[in-house]
């Protein structure tokens, strides 16, 4: 892993102490978890802003049931015997 040095003001940095203190090995996996999540929100921000820019016409969608529908009279493992 890189390391990266993160500046943060007053404020920050005190609720951040309250909530996961300096000397607690968590803090990293906080603020890594911190940055994994907002960059997903933004992808997903991202995601959605080009499916309103452009959005799938119904004929795009591909709907067959049977493909994902397991035939009826199948079954879906072996019986225990007794």
């Amino acid at each position: 892993m890189k390391q990266v040095l993160i500046e943060f003001d007053d404020e920050t940095l005190a609720r951040l102490e309250r909530v996961i203190p300096s000397r607690s090995r968590r803090r990293s996996q906080f603020i890594r978890s911190a940055v994994n999540r907002a960059l997903w929100e933004l992808e997903e921000q991202a995601t959605a802003e080009a499916y309103r820019r452009l959005p799938d016409a119904s004929a795009d969608a591909y709907q067959d049931a049977t493909v994902w529908e397991p035939a009826r009279g199948t079954r879906r493992g072996k019986r225990r015997q007794s």
